[in-house]
């Protein structure tokens, strides 16, 4: 994995107080990691860093959206993605990312890399299960879906086949809640 440039912050030359960094991330961003979960990517990441006497702060968030496919139907669609972390960076003796809030940089580093953390906020914000919102509002029409609800359970026919019994066996039912 090549670094880049544009996504290392030299601290060592700024005042003390917020500073604002902003990155838009596309696909070659997740290429650089091996990262091939969707189509292309359009997400901008705002990072503020607050330089302090002995420490930085620094607060990643991000928004936008991914192109994935649904898992239901294998349509492709626009994912909506957001989310934010925090990461406090101190300083001593030997570097130490052990910690996913908190990193500890050797005393002569003048700059940090925010590649990482902006990689692993994005991929942790996308979830799991991908659905079209097309199918959740009843939208979308396509033969994977049509499939699907042919091959659905039908609650109601399992409901009336219980209330048409034997009337024996309600008698026998009877006895068992007699008790």
């Amino acid at each position: 994995m090549k670094k880049l440039n544009e996504f290392l912050i030299p601290f060592i030359g700024l005042k003390l107080g917020k500073h604002q960094f902003e990155y838009q991330i596309d696909k070659a961003f997740f290429e650089s990691f091996d990262y091939d979960e969707f189509e292309s990517s359009d997400i901008k990441v705002n990072v503020v860093l607050e330089k302090k006497s002995t420490m930085l702060e620094l607060a990643f968030k991000h928004k936008g959206t991914v192109h994935v496919p649904c898992d239901l139907t294998g349509e492709m669609f626009d994912l909506p993605v957001k989310g934010k972390i925090k990461l406090v960076v101190q300083f001593g003796e030997h570097f130490n990312n052990d910690n996913e809030e908190l990193l500890i940089l050797p005393h002569g580093e003048y700059q940090i890399d925010t590649k990482q953390y902006i990689y692993e906020m994005i991929a942790l914000s996308i979830p799991l299960r991908k659905v079209h919102p097309g199918i959740k509002d009843g939208s979308l029409k396509t033969p994977a879906l049509d499939k699907l609800n042919e091959l659905k359970i039908n609650d109601k026919k399992t409901v009336i086949q219980e209330e048409n019994t034997d009337p024996r066996w309600d008698k026998l039912k009877k006895l068992l809640t007699d008790k």
